[in-house]
């Protein structure tokens, strides 16, 4: 398996990258902003992607978005093709992504927002800590991307103050990142059983 840094010849991936983010988002039955091919091929020609490759089939992809200037970044998109699954190369491509984002952005705060336990994991694992959405990037684009979500409701019914997803963050500042507002373990088991009763709220709506 080779996880490198996508780049132009890689744009022949573009398509399925996309249709196998859909589809991963329907057998779980999470909200998830939809990317275009278009979009994807963006972020491989500027140099913030990494895809995984068993020879020349797809394996697995994520991305880097840059938010409020270079002050955020965020590592998103982050697929493992249903082939590759179960076998610890999402873990990889996070750590993979992860390096590419120091090593480009090194004075940014490092986010991301998921559904997914397994990668509210890998995120631990890496250094992030889960804090609440006031700690994010404030730019408005960044929530604009989650209109496609089906939970976006939950979002602007709480003024952007939380959602379905957890927010995680990892600041490079040791100073900056002891005064992060961190959710606690407790604070931490209210909000996931707050979220349960808004996925139960929406099963019923739907």
């Amino acid at each position: 398996m080779n996880i490198i840094v996508a780049n132009a010849s890689h744009f022949i991936y573009a398509d399925i990258i996309c249709d196998t983010i859909a589809e991963s988002a329907k057998v779980r039955g999470t909200g998830i902003a939809k990317r275009t091919p278009d979009y994807i091929k963006k972020k491989v020609e500027n140099g913030n992607a990494v895809i995984a490759l068993d020879g020349e089939n797809f394996a697995g992809f994520c991305y880097i978005e840059i938010w409020g200037h270079g002050k955020y970044v965020a590592n998103s998109g982050l697929i493992v093709h249903p082939n590759y699954r179960a076998q610890g190369l999402a873990k990889k491509i996070k750590a993979r992504i992860f390096k590419l984002s120091q090593d480009k952005f090194p004075k940014a705060k490092i986010f991301g927002i998921t559904t997914g336990l397994p990668v509210m994991k890998i995120n631990y694992e890496l250094g992030y800590k889960p804090v609440t959405f006031s700690e994010l990037t404030d730019d408005p684009e960044f929530w604009k991307g989650c209109k496609t979500c089906k939970n976006f409701d939950v979002l602007t019914r709480t003024n952007q103050k939380m959602c379905l997803c957890t927010g995680m963050l990892y600041d490079p500042d040791p100073e900056g990142n002891k005064n992060l507002k961190k959710i606690s373990g407790n604070a931490f088991s209210r909000l996931k059983s707050i979220k349960q009763q808004l996925f139960l709220k929406k099963d019923k709506n739907e």
